[in-house]
C-alpha cells in the first residue's frame, strides 16, 4: 500500500490511532450544542413554572377585588373614580411596549444591535409612560381622600393595581440590565436565553393588564 493510499485509508480505519480522539472531538461537539439547548428548554420551562405561580398571585388579587369592589363604605365607586381615557393611553403604551420588545427579541436572536437597542429604548419609554401615567393616577385619587384606606373596594383596587405596576417596575430595571449584559458581553448563549425570560415576563404583564383593564377598568366605569 502506498503512503498516499494509507494515508487516505486512517481516517476510516476504526483501529487507527488517532481515529478515538477525533470521534471523541464529534462526539463533545455534538454534546456541547445539545447542551446548549438543553439548558435553553430548561431555563424556558423553569421560568414558565415562575410565571404561572405569579399569575396564580394575580388570580388571587382578581378574586379578592371581585368580592370587595361593592364594598365602598359610603365611599365613591368605580364609574366616579376612573378616567377611561387616561387608563385607555396607559393600556396603548403598554400593548404597543409589548410589540417593541418582540422587535427587541428579533434583533437579540439575529445579532442586529440597531434593533436590539432600538427596541429595549422605545420599551423603556413606553414602560416609563405607563407608570408615570397609573402614579399620576393614584396620586390624584389620594389627593381626592379616595386613597386605599378609604375602603375596602379601594383597598383591593390599590393593591391589585399597584402590584402590576411593581411588575412593570421591576421589568424595566430587567430591561436595563439586559442592555448593559448585551453592550458588555455580547449576544452568549447565556444571555439570549435571559433575554428570552425576559420577554416572556414582560409579554405576561400585558395579558393580565388586558385582563385587569377589563375587569376593573371597563366593568367598574360601567356599573
Amino acid at each position: 500500500m502506498s503512503a498516499a493510499q494509507e494515508a487516505a485509508g486512517r481516517p476510516h480505519d476504526p483501529n487507527y490511532l488517532g481515529h478515538g480522539h477525533a470521534h471523541r472531538r464529534d462526539h463533545a461537539a455534538e454534546h456541547g450544542e445539545h447542551g446548549l439547548e438543553s439548558k435553553r428548554i430548561i431555563a424556558g420551562y423553569g421560568f414558565w413554572i415562575f410565571l404561572i405561580s405569579d399569575i396564580i398571585m394575580f388570580s388571587a388579587f382578581f378574586a379578592t377585588y371581585a368580592v370587595l369592589v361593592g364594598n365602598t363604605a359610603g365611599g365613591p365607586d368605580g364609574r366616579a373614580l376612573f378616567d377611561l381615557n387616561n387608563v385607555a393611553l396607559e393600556t396603548a403604551c403598554l400593548l404597543l411596549s409589548s410589540f417593541t420588545c418582540g422587535i427587541a427579541s428579533i434583533g437579540a436572536q439575529t445579532r442586529r444591535g440597531g434593533w436590539f437597542y432600538g427596541g429595549m429604548a422605545v420599551t423603556f419609554i413606553l414602560g416609563a409612560a405607563f407608570l408615570s401615567l397609573e402614579i399620576h393616577e393614584f396620586v390624584g385619587m389620594a389627593e381626592r381622600g379616595d386613597g386605599p384606606t378609604r375602603s375596602a373596594f379601594l383597598s383591593a383596587f390599590f393593591s391589585l393595581v399597584g402590584c402590576h405596576g411593581l411588575h412593570v417596575t421591576a421589568g424595566l430595571l430587567w430591561l436595563l440590565t439586559m442592555m448593559a449584559q448585551v453592550f458588555a458581553k455580547g449576544y452568549r448563549p447565556d444571555i439570549l436565553r435571559r433575554m428570552l425570560c425576559f420577554s416572556l415576563f414582560w409579554h405576561t404583564l400585558d395579558i393580565i393588564w388586558v385582563g385587569l383593564f377589563t375587569v376593573v377598568y371597563l366593568l367598574g366605569a360601567g356599573q
